[in-house]
Protein backbone atom coordinates (compact mmCIF):
# COMPACT_ATOMS: atom_id res chain seq x y z
CA UNK A 1 0.00 0.00 0.00
CA UNK A 2 1.24 3.31 -1.06
CA UNK A 3 -0.07 7.41 -1.29
CA UNK A 4 1.56 8.28 1.67
CA UNK A 5 3.37 12.22 1.77
CA UNK A 6 6.83 12.21 0.78
CA UNK A 7 8.98 11.50 4.07
CA UNK A 8 12.25 11.33 5.25
CA UNK A 9 11.11 10.07 8.23
CA UNK A 10 9.21 6.70 7.20
CA UNK A 11 12.42 6.43 4.81
CA UNK A 12 15.07 6.41 7.11
CA UNK A 13 13.44 4.05 9.15
CA UNK A 14 12.48 1.63 6.86
CA UNK A 15 9.16 1.59 7.24
CA UNK A 16 5.91 1.07 5.01
CA UNK A 17 3.88 3.25 7.52
CA UNK A 18 4.59 6.35 9.70
CA UNK A 19 2.96 4.26 12.22
CA UNK A 20 5.24 3.43 15.34
CA UNK A 21 4.24 1.15 17.74
CA UNK A 22 4.36 2.45 21.33
CA UNK A 23 6.68 0.34 23.76
CA UNK A 24 4.07 -0.45 26.29
CA UNK A 25 5.93 -2.25 29.35
CA UNK A 26 4.01 -5.13 30.58
CA UNK A 27 1.69 -5.21 27.69
CA UNK A 28 3.99 -5.35 24.34
CA UNK A 29 6.61 -8.12 23.45
CA UNK A 30 8.13 -9.70 20.75
CA UNK A 31 5.04 -11.49 18.94
CA UNK A 32 3.23 -8.26 19.19
CA UNK A 33 6.27 -5.90 17.52
CA UNK A 34 6.68 -9.04 15.04
CA UNK A 35 3.08 -9.03 13.86
CA UNK A 36 3.08 -4.48 13.71
CA UNK A 37 6.70 -4.96 11.91
CA UNK A 38 5.27 -7.58 9.46
CA UNK A 39 2.10 -4.98 8.64
CA UNK A 40 4.65 -2.05 7.79
CA UNK A 41 4.57 -0.64 10.88
CA UNK A 42 7.87 -0.27 13.45
CA UNK A 43 7.82 -2.55 16.14
CA UNK A 44 8.81 -1.67 19.13
CA UNK A 45 10.27 -3.73 22.84
CA UNK A 46 9.83 -2.20 26.15
CA UNK A 47 13.15 -2.38 28.02
CA UNK A 48 11.89 -0.48 31.07
CA UNK A 49 10.57 -3.55 33.13
CA UNK A 50 12.60 -6.41 31.57
CA UNK A 51 15.86 -8.01 32.26
CA UNK A 52 18.98 -8.16 29.96
CA UNK A 53 18.73 -11.25 29.40
CA UNK A 54 14.71 -11.23 28.22
CA UNK A 55 15.28 -8.86 25.57
CA UNK A 56 18.16 -10.41 24.34
CA UNK A 57 15.43 -13.18 23.70
CA UNK A 58 13.27 -11.52 22.61
CA UNK A 59 14.81 -9.55 20.47
CA UNK A 60 16.35 -12.85 18.78
CA UNK A 61 12.83 -13.88 18.75
CA UNK A 62 12.02 -10.79 16.57
CA UNK A 63 14.92 -11.11 14.68
CA UNK A 64 13.68 -14.79 13.31
CA UNK A 65 10.31 -13.73 12.62
CA UNK A 66 10.65 -10.68 10.38
CA UNK A 67 13.12 -8.75 8.50
CA UNK A 68 12.69 -5.41 9.62
CA UNK A 69 13.61 -2.44 11.55
CA UNK A 70 13.16 -2.50 15.44
CA UNK A 71 13.27 -0.11 18.19
CA UNK A 72 14.27 -0.59 21.81
CA UNK A 73 13.02 1.55 24.45
CA UNK A 74 14.04 2.56 27.53
CA UNK A 75 13.71 4.34 30.71
CA UNK A 76 15.98 7.58 32.01
CA UNK A 77 13.80 8.29 35.43
CA UNK A 78 16.26 9.25 38.50
CA UNK A 79 15.86 6.19 40.68
CA UNK A 80 16.30 6.84 44.24
CA UNK A 81 17.24 3.26 45.82
CA UNK A 82 15.74 3.18 49.39
CA UNK A 83 12.35 4.68 49.90
CA UNK A 84 10.25 4.57 53.27
CA UNK A 85 6.62 3.50 51.80
CA UNK A 86 5.34 2.43 55.47
CA UNK A 87 2.39 5.23 55.03
CA UNK A 88 1.26 4.06 51.74
CA UNK A 89 1.21 0.33 52.81
CA UNK A 90 -0.52 1.41 55.71
CA UNK A 91 -3.30 2.62 53.46
CA UNK A 92 -3.58 -0.40 51.99
CA UNK A 93 -3.82 -2.59 54.69
CA UNK A 94 -7.28 -3.24 54.84
CA UNK A 95 -7.26 -4.37 51.30
CA UNK A 96 -4.35 -7.18 52.71
CA UNK A 97 -6.64 -8.04 55.10
CA UNK A 98 -9.52 -8.23 52.61
CA UNK A 99 -7.79 -10.48 50.00
CA UNK A 100 -5.77 -12.11 52.61
CA UNK A 101 -2.74 -11.19 50.82
CA UNK A 102 0.70 -10.57 52.77
CA UNK A 103 3.25 -7.31 51.92
CA UNK A 104 6.03 -8.80 50.06
CA UNK A 105 9.75 -8.39 49.50
CA UNK A 106 9.83 -5.75 46.71
CA UNK A 107 10.12 -6.92 43.12
CA UNK A 108 12.97 -5.61 40.95
CA UNK A 109 12.77 -1.97 40.47
CA UNK A 110 12.41 -0.10 36.74
CA UNK A 111 15.94 0.68 36.29
CA UNK A 112 16.86 3.78 34.21
CA UNK A 113 19.29 3.52 31.44
CA UNK A 114 22.95 2.55 32.28
CA UNK A 115 26.00 1.05 30.72
CA UNK A 116 24.64 -2.30 31.35
CA UNK A 117 22.06 -1.80 28.99
CA UNK A 118 24.33 0.58 26.48
CA UNK A 119 26.88 -2.70 26.21
CA UNK A 120 23.32 -4.55 25.17
CA UNK A 121 22.30 -1.93 22.56
CA UNK A 122 26.02 -2.74 21.43
CA UNK A 123 25.67 -6.30 21.30
CA UNK A 124 22.00 -6.09 19.89
CA UNK A 125 22.31 -2.95 17.37
CA UNK A 126 18.44 -2.23 17.10
CA UNK A 127 17.33 0.04 14.18
CA UNK A 128 16.36 2.66 16.24
CA UNK A 129 16.44 3.14 20.29
CA UNK A 130 14.11 5.49 21.94
CA UNK A 131 14.16 7.27 25.36
CA UNK A 132 10.97 7.92 28.52
CA UNK A 133 11.88 10.52 30.76
CA UNK A 134 14.28 12.25 29.37
CA UNK A 135 17.71 11.01 28.04
CA UNK A 136 20.64 9.18 29.37
CA UNK A 137 23.87 10.67 30.47
CA UNK A 138 25.65 12.26 27.63
CA UNK A 139 28.62 9.07 27.55
CA UNK A 140 25.55 6.67 27.91
CA UNK A 141 24.08 8.66 24.98
CA UNK A 142 27.37 8.76 22.61
CA UNK A 143 27.62 4.89 23.09
CA UNK A 144 24.36 4.45 21.57
CA UNK A 145 24.75 6.78 18.63
CA UNK A 146 28.23 4.81 18.19
CA UNK A 147 26.17 1.90 17.06
CA UNK A 148 24.39 3.79 14.22
CA UNK A 149 20.76 3.58 15.91
CA UNK A 150 18.19 6.44 15.09
CA UNK A 151 17.53 8.29 18.39
CA UNK A 152 13.62 9.40 19.55
CA UNK A 153 13.16 10.96 22.39
CA UNK A 154 9.80 12.28 24.06
CA UNK A 155 8.58 15.37 25.19
CA UNK A 156 5.18 17.19 26.57
CA UNK A 157 6.39 20.25 26.24
CA UNK A 158 8.13 22.82 23.71
CA UNK A 159 10.77 23.31 26.48
CA UNK A 160 11.29 19.73 26.44
CA UNK A 161 11.37 19.43 22.81
CA UNK A 162 13.84 22.21 22.42
CA UNK A 163 16.48 20.35 25.30
CA UNK A 164 15.74 17.05 23.49
CA UNK A 165 17.18 18.91 20.16
CA UNK A 166 19.54 20.19 21.51
CA UNK A 167 20.77 17.34 22.53
CA UNK A 168 21.40 16.12 19.05
CA UNK A 169 17.80 13.14 18.98
CA UNK A 170 16.87 12.24 15.35
CA UNK A 171 13.51 12.50 15.80
CA UNK A 172 11.46 14.25 18.84
CA UNK A 173 7.97 12.37 20.28
CA UNK A 174 5.22 14.87 20.92
CA UNK A 175 3.29 13.00 23.80
CA UNK A 176 0.13 14.73 24.67
CA UNK A 177 -1.96 14.77 27.24
CA UNK A 178 -4.21 12.27 25.93
CA UNK A 179 -1.89 9.67 26.09
CA UNK A 180 -1.90 6.55 28.08
CA UNK A 181 0.58 4.61 30.49
CA UNK A 182 3.20 7.30 31.61
CA UNK A 183 3.29 11.22 30.85
CA UNK A 184 7.25 11.46 29.64
CA UNK A 185 7.74 14.77 31.86
CA UNK A 186 11.38 15.39 32.85
CA UNK A 187 11.87 18.76 33.23
CA UNK A 188 9.34 19.56 35.69
CA UNK A 189 8.08 17.87 38.68
CA UNK A 190 4.27 17.85 36.88
CA UNK A 191 2.91 17.71 33.09
CA UNK A 192 2.37 20.96 31.26
CA UNK A 193 -0.83 18.86 30.07
CA UNK A 194 -0.61 19.64 27.08
CA UNK A 195 -3.03 18.59 24.56
CA UNK A 196 -1.58 16.27 21.54
CA UNK A 197 -2.91 18.34 18.41
CA UNK A 198 -1.47 21.66 20.21
CA UNK A 199 1.90 19.85 20.83
CA UNK A 200 2.35 18.38 17.90
CA UNK A 201 1.89 21.65 15.82
CA UNK A 202 3.89 23.14 18.04
CA UNK A 203 6.68 21.33 17.80
CA UNK A 204 6.62 20.72 14.24
CA UNK A 205 6.61 24.95 13.83
CA UNK A 206 9.52 25.32 16.55
CA UNK A 207 11.86 22.09 16.08
CA UNK A 208 14.15 21.26 13.32
CA UNK A 209 14.07 17.40 14.28
CA UNK A 210 10.84 15.43 12.65
CA UNK A 211 8.04 15.12 15.12
CA UNK A 212 6.12 12.09 15.88
CA UNK A 213 2.69 12.21 17.45
CA UNK A 214 1.38 10.33 20.64
CA UNK A 215 -1.61 10.50 22.77
CA UNK A 216 -5.38 10.05 21.59
CA UNK A 217 -4.75 8.75 18.06
CA UNK A 218 -6.85 5.40 17.97
CA UNK A 219 -8.25 5.44 14.11
CA UNK A 220 -7.24 7.01 10.53
CA UNK A 221 -8.86 10.14 11.16
CA UNK A 222 -6.56 10.71 13.91
CA UNK A 223 -3.38 9.76 12.03
CA UNK A 224 -4.84 11.52 9.05
CA UNK A 225 -5.11 14.47 11.31
CA UNK A 226 -1.52 14.28 12.93
CA UNK A 227 0.22 14.53 9.98
CA UNK A 228 -2.04 17.31 8.22
CA UNK A 229 -0.75 19.23 11.49
CA UNK A 230 2.93 18.50 10.79
CA UNK A 231 3.81 14.79 12.28
CA UNK A 232 5.82 12.93 10.23
CA UNK A 233 4.98 9.82 12.07
CA UNK A 234 2.26 8.75 14.77
CA UNK A 235 2.87 5.99 17.91
CA UNK A 236 0.11 4.45 19.20
CA UNK A 237 -0.40 1.69 21.85
CA UNK A 238 -4.08 1.71 22.87
CA UNK A 239 -5.00 1.34 19.38
CA UNK A 240 -3.38 -1.87 19.57
CA UNK A 241 -4.37 -3.12 23.70
CA UNK A 242 -6.59 -5.45 22.40
CA UNK A 243 -5.12 -7.57 19.78
CA UNK A 244 -5.10 -11.28 21.20
CA UNK A 245 -0.72 -10.59 20.80
CA UNK A 246 -0.25 -8.21 23.79
CA UNK A 247 0.45 -10.09 27.40
CA UNK A 248 -2.53 -8.05 29.33
CA UNK A 249 -4.15 -10.15 32.01
CA UNK A 250 -7.91 -11.06 31.07
CA UNK A 251 -9.56 -8.29 33.47
CA UNK A 252 -7.60 -5.80 31.49
CA UNK A 253 -9.04 -6.96 28.31
CA UNK A 254 -12.53 -6.98 29.78
CA UNK A 255 -12.42 -3.39 31.51
CA UNK A 256 -11.22 -1.75 27.67
CA UNK A 257 -14.01 -3.63 26.09
CA UNK A 258 -16.55 -2.43 28.25
CA UNK A 259 -17.85 1.25 28.88
CA UNK A 260 -15.45 1.63 31.40
CA UNK A 261 -12.85 2.72 28.76
CA UNK A 262 -14.66 5.70 27.54
CA UNK A 263 -12.83 7.86 31.01
CA UNK A 264 -9.62 7.41 31.91
CA UNK A 265 -7.86 9.65 34.61
CA UNK A 266 -4.37 10.47 35.35
CA UNK A 267 -2.96 8.68 38.84
CA UNK A 268 0.04 8.34 40.56
CA UNK A 269 -1.31 5.03 42.91
CA UNK A 270 0.07 2.50 40.74
CA UNK A 271 3.54 3.45 39.82
CA UNK A 272 4.15 6.81 42.22
CA UNK A 273 3.95 8.99 39.02
CA UNK A 274 1.16 10.12 36.94
CA UNK A 275 -0.29 7.73 34.27
CA UNK A 276 -3.24 7.47 32.70
CA UNK A 277 -5.80 4.90 32.87
CA UNK A 278 -9.08 2.98 33.04
CA UNK A 279 -9.86 4.00 37.15
CA UNK A 280 -9.85 0.65 39.03
CA UNK A 281 -11.15 0.04 42.52
CA UNK A 282 -8.44 1.72 44.11
CA UNK A 283 -8.72 4.46 42.41
CA UNK A 284 -12.35 4.55 42.54
CA UNK A 285 -12.24 4.70 46.69
CA UNK A 286 -9.10 6.45 47.02
CA UNK A 287 -9.21 9.01 44.95
CA UNK A 288 -6.67 9.61 41.25
CA UNK A 289 -3.71 11.09 43.42
CA UNK A 290 -2.48 10.62 46.72
CA UNK A 291 0.42 12.13 48.72
CA UNK A 292 1.03 9.14 50.25
CA UNK A 293 1.95 6.77 47.17
CA UNK A 294 6.14 7.25 47.06
CA UNK A 295 7.78 8.14 44.13
CA UNK A 296 8.13 6.51 41.11
CA UNK A 297 8.72 3.42 40.83
CA UNK A 298 8.17 2.14 44.25
CA UNK A 299 4.21 2.33 44.82
CA UNK A 300 3.75 -0.45 42.56
CA UNK A 301 6.17 -2.79 45.12
CA UNK A 302 3.49 -2.51 47.85
CA UNK A 303 0.50 -3.33 45.37
CA UNK A 304 2.04 -6.03 43.93
CA UNK A 305 0.62 -9.26 46.04
CA UNK A 306 -2.75 -7.50 45.65
CA UNK A 307 -2.82 -7.41 42.22
CA UNK A 308 -1.79 -10.80 42.13
CA UNK A 309 -4.57 -11.84 44.32
CA UNK A 310 -7.36 -9.68 42.79
CA UNK A 311 -6.23 -10.53 39.41
CA UNK A 312 -6.19 -15.01 40.60
CA UNK A 313 -9.75 -13.80 41.30
CA UNK A 314 -10.72 -12.66 37.56
CA UNK A 315 -10.65 -9.21 39.60
CA UNK A 316 -9.04 -5.95 38.18
CA UNK A 317 -9.23 -4.01 41.61
CA UNK A 318 -5.18 -3.38 41.54
CA UNK A 319 -4.04 -3.85 37.80
CA UNK A 320 -2.44 -0.76 35.88
CA UNK A 321 -5.67 -0.47 33.38
CA UNK A 322 -3.55 2.29 30.85
CA UNK A 323 -5.24 3.54 28.27
CA UNK A 324 -5.45 6.78 26.18
CA UNK A 325 -8.56 9.04 25.55
CA UNK A 326 -9.96 7.13 22.92
CA UNK A 327 -9.84 3.87 24.46
CA UNK A 328 -13.31 2.98 23.82
CA UNK A 329 -12.90 3.57 19.87
CA UNK A 330 -10.36 0.15 19.70
CA UNK A 331 -11.39 -2.84 18.23
CA UNK A 332 -10.29 -6.55 19.33
CA UNK A 333 -8.25 -7.57 16.19
CA UNK A 334 -5.06 -8.87 15.50
CA UNK A 335 -2.54 -6.50 15.42
CA UNK A 336 -1.52 -6.66 11.78
CA UNK A 337 -4.98 -6.07 10.79
CA UNK A 338 -5.22 -2.91 13.15
CA UNK A 339 -2.16 -1.47 10.91
CA UNK A 340 -3.98 -2.67 7.85
CA UNK A 341 -6.81 -1.38 9.12
CA UNK A 342 -5.54 2.06 10.48
CA UNK A 343 -3.05 2.79 6.87
CA UNK A 344 -6.02 2.39 4.82
CA UNK A 345 -8.68 4.39 6.35
CA UNK A 346 -5.56 7.48 6.98
CA UNK A 347 -4.67 7.43 3.18
CA UNK A 348 -8.41 7.54 2.32
CA UNK A 349 -8.40 10.62 4.83
CA UNK A 350 -5.76 11.96 3.52
CA UNK A 351 -6.74 11.34 -0.50
CA UNK A 352 -10.11 13.31 -0.03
Amino acid sequence: MNGWPASPLRDRLGVAHPIILAPMAGAGGAELAVAVARAGGLGSLPCGMASLDQIEREVAQFREAVSAPLNLNFFCHTLDEQVDDGTWRALLQPYYAEFGAQPAAPPPLRRPFSAEWADLVERLRPEVVSFHFGLPAPDLLDRVRATGAFVIGNATSLTEGRWLTERGVDAVIAQGWEAGGHSGYFLTDAPEQIGTFALVRTLAASLDAPVIAAGGIVDGRGIAAALTLGASAVQLGTAFLRAPETLIAEPYRRALASDRAEHTVMTNLISGRLARGIPNRLIAELGAVRAEAPAYPHASSALAPLRRAAEAAGRDDFTPLWAGQGALLTRTEAARATVERLAGDALQELTR
